[in-house]
């Protein structure tokens, strides 16, 4: 019931939202040249990677509880999300 809830919950238009600043910065410190890097938070780099870094924790979230849903469990476990981790990132 709690998970029914859940998926009904994220798919109402509460839209969680990474800030593309902070998205920028994860970007800088995972390339081996940060300064190589010309994105900023308010170019439509920085923004699309947040809107798109956005979109695919949802999606995960969602396959995740669905799983949980098929399994008969009650709440959403690592084991679900490892269960669709391979088909996401091949569907990204």
């Amino acid at each position: 019931m709690l998970l029914q809830y859940t998926l009904q919950k994220m798919s109402d238009n509460d839209k969680a939202s990474f800030k593309p600043s902070l998205v920028v910065q994860l970007f800088q410190k995972h390339f081996a040249d940060p300064s190589s890097i010309k994105m900023s938070s308010k170019d439509a780099a920085g923004i699309l990677s947040a809107e798109l870094l956005r979109v695919f924790v949802a999606e995960a979230a969602s396959r995740a509880a669905q799983q949980a849903l098929n399994e008969d469990a009650s709440v959403c476990e690592v084991e679900h999300i490892e269960k669709i981790l391979p088909q996401l990132l091949l569907d990204f």
